[in-house]
């Protein structure tokens, strides 16, 4: 029998998300990485098996529970920490959350053993593989990189002010002006004048729901209407701010409970 060969699978792309410069998916069973160096800050999470690799000349390690910051501009190698090898999902991130001036503490503190974080991070791939959900994938990035520099620097850490209802408010009504353009939450933050991670907890915490929640729940309520109107789901999705009708088809069907193309009775099956 031959042998197995090395199995590689990788993906890669931009989102249109401030600060994120790439997001890579990747499979290896063999390969390993040589020393190297990137120009942007590299969020790794391991989703199976376990990577090693060397930073500043100190060997490190990725399990399962941990998020690990990598610094730009800092040499690293990596390779696989157990016979199948590795699955890993990676951001590259500029400078615009998280300057330069925190590369010392990521040399010395590269992995995170952080669940909370963890389980952040993963939410906001999931979010960045559905176009669409830029305001969920900006809102998760911003408090992800909050919660990075409270263990970056926690003595500089400062208590976040009260969420306010007033700041709550003014966001609530500049979605509800822009249910179908949309907002993205770095134009929100300018407009009300607070910090992005701010504004979403305010949202949160006055309201029990995310901005992003919010805006989607009020785009499909819009569907909704236009779909007991006859117009069909394709058509739908795009007067109501969907990115396309897979977009719609999906947070229907999560807060519906069916897919647009199931939820329009005629009235002869209503009466049945």
């Amino acid at each position: 029998m031959a042998p197995q060969r090395p199995q590689q699978e990788v993906s890669a792309w931009r989102p249109r998300i401030p600060g994120v410069v790439e997001v890579f998916h990747a499979h290896f069973t063999e390969y390993a990485y040589p020393m190297h160096v990137h120009d942007a800050w590299t969020l790794l999470i391991v989703d199976d098996g376990a990577v090693r690799y060397d930073l500043d000349r100190h060997e490190h390690g990725t399990p399962h529970d941990t998020v690990s910051l990598l610094p730009p501009h800092v040499p690293h190698n990596g390779s696989p920490a157990t016979p199948h090898g590795f699955r890993k999902r990676v951001l590259y991130l500029d400078g615009t959350h998280l300057p330069d001036t925190l590369i010392g503490s990521a040399v010395d503190q590269p992995d995170l053993r952080d669940p909370e974080l963890r389980l952040r991070v993963g939410q906001l791939h999931t979010a960045l593989d559905h176009p669409g959900d830029e305001l969920e994938a900006e809102s998760r990035l911003s408090l992800i990189a909050e919660r990075l520099h409270t263990h970056l620097r926690p003595s500089a850490a400062t208590p976040s002010p009260a969420p306010g209802p007033i700041l709550a408010r003014t966001l609530r009504e500049l979605l509800d002006e822009r249910v179908t353009e949309g907002i993205t939450l770095d134009e929100a933050a300018r407009l009300v004048h607070a910090h992005p991670a701010h504004l979403v907890r305010a949202f949160s915490g006055a309201y029990g729901i995310a901005p992003h929640q919010y805006l989607m729940s009020r785009r499909v309520d819009r569907a909704r209407r236009l779909l007991l109107d006859g117009r069909p789901p394709g058509e739908v999705a795009t007067v109501t701010g969907f990115y396309d009708q897979s977009h719609l088809t999906r947070h229907f069907r999560k807060l519906v409970g069916v897919t647009p193309g199931r939820y329009p009775r005629d009235e002869h099956q209503l009466r049945g």
